[in-house]
């Protein structure tokens, strides 16, 4: 074989070998991106604790015992700043600076508290959510609907996206 064919075979096995890497290159990301979708963590309400056991006297403690649990049943972390939990009369709370850990849970108080890993404060001085019905809609930082629950009249399928 002379020096140009064998220059020529080198060249294009060369070819052959970049155009299969930059192949597996391309491919690789959008496979992940499957993977990344169907692993992405679950956030969800998942407890709502509406009627605060015992009078409701707009005490501290009566306010902080009205609760809504939000739990990410993933395993990876989800940063929850810019969510917004909602009642229907659109009372308000946003989530700044909090990430839930994997496969754990925090209960959002009424009331006025301090913050911790498992428990945050709405710093209310008035009940958020009707004993009779209501709804609790976690939406994300971007407004997508994530999540509701609803109690009363609304219990039934009566979902706001």
């Amino acid at each position: 074989m002379s020096a140009s064919a064998s220059l020529t075979t080198r060249r294009i096995a060369a070819a052959a070998l970049t155009a299969g890497a930059l192949f597996s290159v391309v491919t690789l990301p959008a496979s992940a991106a499957d993977h990344a979708r169907l692993e992405r963590s679950k956030v969800q309400i998942s407890a709502v604790q509406y009627d605060s056991p015992g009078r409701d006297d707009r005490s501290n403690r009566s306010l902080n015992r009205e609760w809504v649990e939000i739990t990410n049943t993933g395993r990876r972390a989800v940063n929850l700043d810019g969510w917004t939990l909602k009642d229907e009369d659109g009372h308000t709370f946003t989530f700044h600076h909090y990430r839930l850990d994997g496969r754990s849970t925090v209960r959002v108080h009424t009331g006025e508290g301090r913050d911790s890993r498992s428990d945050l404060f709405q710093d209310r001085r008035h009940c958020v959510w009707d004993n009779r019905s209501d709804t609790a809609t976690l939406r994300n930082d971007h407004s997508r609907f994530i999540d509701d629950a609803s109690w009363g009249h609304h219990r039934h399928g009566s979902h706001h996206r």
